[in-house]
């Protein structure tokens, strides 16, 4: 399935090239918080997708899993991937390592009474040295990578933790992912004459499908790319707006509070709202395209 088009690289050129970062505070007491961006862009992702093989099954699918290994997920946000994945971890355990108490609480709660060993843990994904050495056989970053402080100390310590002959797969996009979206997002804050500094690109342009290749050699001397793709087609822009919204309005951590009204994100929605209706009408619905997969790393 492949749902390139000559109109989508030609979206893909309108990119800008300097992306947000997000800081250690706003990750873990405004962005992540609680569950509700995860929860919005989980649900949209069931509900309107189009490729019949889910994201779990490709990552199944990358895992190998013969229900007995011991994985760590890193950066394991509510759990909403790993309890789909717990029946094939039915001798094994899991690790959940989010820096985000509130989700981390999603997925204690997610996750209760289930056979399977579980366990939790608060920390940052740069500092794996509550774990010892070669402790996992299985380990996954899955689009998170990109929020990391130190991505390379984060492989370093990956790597350190993962046993001989385990795996380690990172999940994440290319910088075109989604680009139909933020298309309609800029058109929308040029409209507006937005401030210049909210024309960025989101932080996964950080470690991306292009170049996760070269920062994982450093640390991997077996690594394969496999790419999945998606596409999300919504016939209302409600749902649509949801999940536009889910992406903290695609502007990182960006609220009201901080050198943006409210009114900004209100009129933002609603200019971007028209865009989309205005596809939906003549199209019958609004596609936003998912160009993303994993590197699986030994």
């Amino acid at each position: 399935m492949d749902f390139r088009t000559p109109e989508l690289d030609r979206l893909a050129t309108t990119m800008p090239e300097s992306y947000f970062q997000l800081n250690t505070a706003d990750a873990r007491e405004r962005y992540f918080a609680d569950t509700r961006m995860l929860d919005g862009k989980q649900l949209a992702h069931n509900r309107f997708r189009t490729n019949p093989r889910t994201l779990v099954d490709h990552l199944v699918e990358q895992m190998a899993l013969a229900g007995h290994e011991r994985w760590l997920d890193v950066g394991c946000g509510n759990a909403f991937i790993a309890e789909q994945i717990r029946p094939h971890l039915a001798e094994g355990s899991i690790t959940g390592l989010d820096i985000a108490p509130g989700v981390l609480e999603a997925a204690r709660t997610r996750m209760a009474g289930v056979a399977t060993l579980c366990t939790w843990v608060e920390g940052s994904a740069d500092d794996l040295s509550m774990f010892a050495q070669e402790s996992f056989d299985r380990v996954t970053a899955i689009y998170m990578m990109h929020y990391v402080p130190d991505i390379d100390t984060c492989l370093r310590e990956v790597a350190r933790v993962l046993a001989p002959g385990g795996r380690f797969i990172l999940t994440t996009d290319r910088p075109d992912s989604m680009v139909e979206m933020f298309d309609a997002h800029y058109t929308a804050m040029r409209e507006m004459n937005a401030p210049e500094h909210l024309f960025k690109a989101t932080p996964k342009a950080r470690i991306s499908l292009l170049n996760g290749h070269e920062t994982l050699a450093a640390h991997f001397s077996a690594i394969e790319l496999r790419t999945w793709q998606d596409q999300l087609r919504f016939a209302s822009v409600g749902p649509f707006l949801d999940f536009y919204a889910a992406h903290n309005y695609c502007c990182a951590a960006s609220a009201p509070g901080d050198d943006l009204e409210t009114g900004f994100f209100t009129e933002l929605r609603e200019r971007v709202g028209e865009h989309v209706q205005a596809v939906i009408d003549e199209r019958g619905f609004f596609a936003v395209t998912k160009f993303t997969g994993s590197f699986v790393c030994q």
